[in-house]
């Protein structure tokens, strides 16, 4: 498995080989001993599998969970194909307000480890885009909070709001501006402490 550190300090991109004969595929989109080699423990305990399918032009996101409790996740794109974001939105991290973007699709199976205090967001490149994401918590809405993926600051490369097919949650989403004001973000070292004990 091919693996890259992104932008986002923690982040972690997974490219697992995929094997193929006169039958079709196999793949292994997930390896706990590989995350575990790259986040400097065991790899978390999945408590959801949860999974979206979403069509072309739809944005979900930018997600993240009240710390604590906080919530770990591993996302992979089954089918279809998304551009995918992650936005640290972690006080006092070294990449606080950093972001960094790949492209997951159902033909690489490329993965991404996203740790506590992190956002995640993706806007579906083609119909039927379907994303599976094994959580560290059970989800829970009231600890669920949003970023507008269009804050000006941020600058995400992203399709024309007025286009994208959004949510109400996600389309009236605060600024990273507003979140911080209102005392929102996650506490880096907070942040990192939820993280290590999953």
């Amino acid at each position: 498995m091919h693996v890259r550190q992104l932008k986002v300090e923690g982040v972690v991109e997974f490219s697992p080989e995929i094997h193929r004969d006169r039958r079709g595929t196999f793949v292994s989109a997930f390896s706990g001993e590989a995350l575990a080699a790259h986040i400097g423990r065991s790899a978390f305990a999945a408590v959801q599998l949860g999974c979206s399918t979403s069509r072309r032009g739809t944005v979900r996101g930018i997600h993240f969970t009240r710390c604590p409790p906080g919530m770990a996740k591993y996302v992979c794109c089954l089918a279809g194909e998304a551009q995918d974001f992650v936005v640290d939105l972690r006080k006092g991290s070294p990449t606080f307000g950093c972001w960094d973007t790949t492209r997951l699709s159902g033909a690489t199976k490329r993965a991404l480890y996203i740790p506590v205090g992190v956002g995640h967001g993706f806007a579906a490149l083609r119909d039927d885009t379907l994303v599976a994401y094994m959580m560290s918590t059970g989800y829970v809405p009231a600890d669920e909070l949003a970023l507008s993926a269009f804050d000006p600051v941020l600058a995400l490369p992203l399709p024309d709001a007025r286009e994208a097919v959004l949510s109400e949650r996600d389309r009236t989403a605060p600024t990273l501006k507003e979140l911080d004001e209102q005392g929102l973000l996650p506490d880096y070292t907070e942040a990192r402490r939820l993280d290590a004990a999953l």
